[in-house]
């Protein structure tokens, strides 16, 4: 069989929210098979044997069959291979550690062009593994030269990219914790930075930072002089030690203090530049040498004999607490130092260059604790020591084992003051105890660091020991549980303040504006993007059309926003996806303007009902979905909404109102020119509105219609926004837009 042309990639779009395809984001691409549309799998010789060759887990991939082997029963049936490609791109994604189970691979009106989308957490990372899954299945599909090998390439080229542009373990964990709780993140720059929440309800996080840290405090834990004199005086165990200047001073200081003695920076971390258990004047010289380079100061102070410790404390609570050793090798007479280093401890698969792992790789030509513990010894990296000698290599750094249920309660009462005195919300405090299970005053044991934005990666992947879900306690310390009321009713944050999401094409810019006046009117300060601009609690910042995914972000990450209105149009849920994961209330005016999306496909009403569904589907369970029962394909929603419908018509006897009242339902309609509101078969005309006509008249220029006033006043009716406020709001609104300019 001749090559065939590779399948060519028309258009890769990033849909960064809830779309048509899922409430996630998702890479989706068009593709062009060309002569491939001519060959499903079954027909390609010896196609699907060199792919699971490949890659053998595709025989898990349960697809459209709903069982494994899904997958497999469907290359053997004969699938086309852009669906082909959706799976072989999942799969890498899930050999590189980034698991993605969705995937949607679907024909256009077009020959031989198919839109295919899989979830992709982050845009970089998936336009890699599109590219080298593409690589991948037309070397499957030429017979080409690509083995084994190949793939593993693969999987690192995008193992690589998810550690340059994807969140690192500790941020990940917390945005999970948040993710399961229901509570919205926001990315705000290409590491870890995140916005959990939106509006005037967010919180932020840098990796184990919060915007609840003290800058102060952190200044504090930057210094570890500071830091013991604080501790010192409130009563907590700290070693004594002093500040030196030389080398000199530093063995001076060891023997007033008395030896063992350890010597380390002020300020550095990650136990950089630290000497323990110093017991000489030429260790004492040594460790100042390499002590100084490593901080601003040195530091001169007690050994505590003991086991290091890193105890977590989140909100003044230990969470999490892991125990270190010593990093031994036993010498066989021939290798050297540093080959026992790698073949006795690097090899251990908690070992690793990068975050994902638990324990880092040993170097000891460089790092200069090493080399000293080593000259301690009588060795080097390059001597060879005796069959059976136990040598010391690390002394510190190797916290990793798991001891969260050891901790005493006096420990957890001592270690969480610390925190607490320093003035951080969360801090990882270094312990060192001979039994972390007994008060630290029967053991001498004592508190020698105190740090901010503490690394999660020892309780989330211990070396030994269970897991510490440290990611949820930091999302609970910024986002309490339900708590009881004074009317004992069940209140907790999510971080979410109220979104209106208003889809259709008919008058849409007039009902966010009329709703945005309205929650202003109820006293928040209200963010507006539709047609008519940008504006911030009725001042218009930005004249430009403002109905996209960008200005969407601007008022979710506003922190004075306290409600946020969003006018969406078909093109905007195909083109980014909707600017938030959820809405208070959803709004579908109507299923018109398939003839202005021949770009995406879209051409009648039916694919239009899947595209604008998309408002229905995020309105959260506590919310409401607002539609226009005059449209019978808008009030065909009703099901897909998780949370309650309200209808609106101009015509009382509309089918979709009558039968949604025989229900209990509320509705709005028009009777005898006044609104009128219905729950049921209870009726109230709308309180502080004059005659519709006489404020259509008032209103004529802007082409304000009954319809979009109902839904405007039905989605205030859903925040219970008081009637008489509705009302006279109503009445009051302006309907020209304040000029552009700088907001307040």
């Amino acid at each position: 069989m001749s090559k065939l042309d590779d399948i060519k990639l028309l258009r890769i779009n990033y849909l960064r929210g809830p779309n048509i395809w899922t409430y996630r984001s998702v890479l989706e691409v068009w593709l062009d098979l060309g002569a491939l549309e001519d060959f499903p799998s079954n027909r390609l010789p010896g196609f699907n044997d060199r792919l699971l060759a490949l890659l053998p887990a595709l025989l898990e991939h349960h697809c459209g069959v709903g069982e494994r082997g899904g997958f497999l029963q469907r290359l053997n049936e004969g699938t086309w291979t852009g669906h082909v490609l959706e799976h072989v791109v999942i799969e890498l994604l899930n050999l590189a550690d980034m698991p993605t189970g969705f995937g949607q691979t679907r024909s256009t009106s077009r020959h031989g062009v198919y839109r295919m989308v899989f979830r992709a957490r982050d845009e970089q990372v998936a336009r890699t593994a599109l590219a080298e899954g593409h690589r991948l299945l037309m070397a499957a599909i030429n017979d080409a030269a690509y083995g084994v090998a190949d793939v593993q390439a693969a999987v690192q080229a995008i193992r690589t990219r998810i550690d340059d542009c994807y969140l690192g373990p500790s941020t990940a964990a917390i945005v999970a914790a948040a993710t399961d709780r229901g509570i919205p993140h926001i990315r705000l720059n290409d590491g870890n930075l995140v916005q959990l929440g939106y509006g005037a309800s967010q919180r932020r996080i840098w990796t184990a930072e919060t915007d609840l840290t003290s800058a102060i405090g952190e200044s504090i834990a930057h210094d570890k002089d500071l830091t013991k004199s604080l501790l010192s005086s409130c009563g907590v165990p700290v070693p004594e030690g002093e500040i030196v200047n030389s080398a000199e001073e530093a063995w001076e200081a060891a023997q007033d203090i008395g030896l063992p003695v350890v010597v380390k920076p002020t300020d550095a971390n990650h136990g950089r530049g630290v000497s323990l258990d110093l017991n000489t004047r030429e260790e004492v010289l040594a460790a100042f040498a390499l002590a100084e380079p490593e901080g601003s100061e040195v530091m001169v102070e007690r050994h505590v004999r003991g086991h290091e410790h890193r105890l977590l404390v989140v909100g003044g609570h230990v969470v999490a607490a892991a125990r270190g050793e010593v990093a031994l090798i036993t010498g066989d007479g021939q290798l050297t130092v540093r080959q026992l280093i790698d073949e006795q401890l690097n090899t251990d698969p908690r070992r690793g260059p990068g975050e994902d792992f638990p324990l880092s790789r040993i170097d000891a030509a460089t790092d200069g604790a090493i080399l000293l513990d080593l000259q301690r010894q009588g060795l080097s990296p390059d001597a060879v020591p005796a069959a059976g000698r136990e040598v010391l290599i690390q002394r510190n750094g190797n916290v990793a084992i798991d001891c969260t249920d050891e901790v005493h309660p006096e420990v957890d009462y001592i270690v969480s003051l610390a925190a607490r005195v320093v003035g951080l919300d969360i801090a990882g405090v270094d312990v060192v105890a001979q039994d972390i299970s007994r008060p630290l005053h029967e053991q001498g044991g004592a508190i020698v660091e105190v740090n901010a934005g503490p690394g999660l990666l020892m309780h989330l992947k211990p070396a030994q020991g269970a897991p510490r879900p440290v990611g949820r306690a930091i999302c609970d310390h910024l986002f309490a549980r339900n708590t009881e009321t004074p009317d004992h009713r069940s209140q907790g944050s999510d971080g979410r303040i109220p979104i209106i999401g208003i889809a259709g094409s008919g008058g849409t810019q007039h009902i966010a504006r009329l709703v945005a006046w309205l929650l202003h009117l109820s006293g928040r300060h209200t963010g507006l993007a539709c047609q008519d601009g940008l504006f911030l609690d009725q001042r218009r910042v930005e004249s430009a059309d403002s109905t996209h995914w960008e200005a969407g972000q601007r008022l979710l990450i506003n922190r004075a926003v306290q409600a946020a209105v969003f006018e969406n149009g078909a093109d905007t849920i195909l083109r980014t996806g909707l600017a938030y994961d959820r809405c208070q209330v959803g709004v579908v005016t109507d299923l018109d303007g398939a003839s202005a999306l021949a770009e995406f496909d879209i051409t009648d009403d039916a694919q239009m009902f899947k595209v604008i569904r998309s408002q229905v589907d995020v309105v959260l369970p506590g919310g409401a979905a607002v539609l226009n029962a005059f449209h019978a394909g808008v009030a065909d929603m009703k099901p897909l909404c998780d949370g309650e419908v309200i209808f609106y018509s101009t015509d009382p006897g509309a089918a979709a109102i009558a039968a949604h009242r025989s229900e209990n339902g509320r509705a709005l309609y028009v009777r005898q020119n006044q609104v009128v509101l219905a729950t049921g078969t209870i009726e109230t005309f709308l309180p502080g509105l004059g005659k519709l006509p006489a404020w259509c008249k008032r209103h004529a220029r802007s082409g304000i219609s009954e319809s979009s006033l109902l839904a405007a006043i039905g989605t205030a009716w859903a925040l219970d926004i008081p009637l008489n406020l509705i009302g006279a709001g109503i009445e009051a609104f302006e309907s020209s837009p304040q000029p552009a300019g700088r907001a307040a």
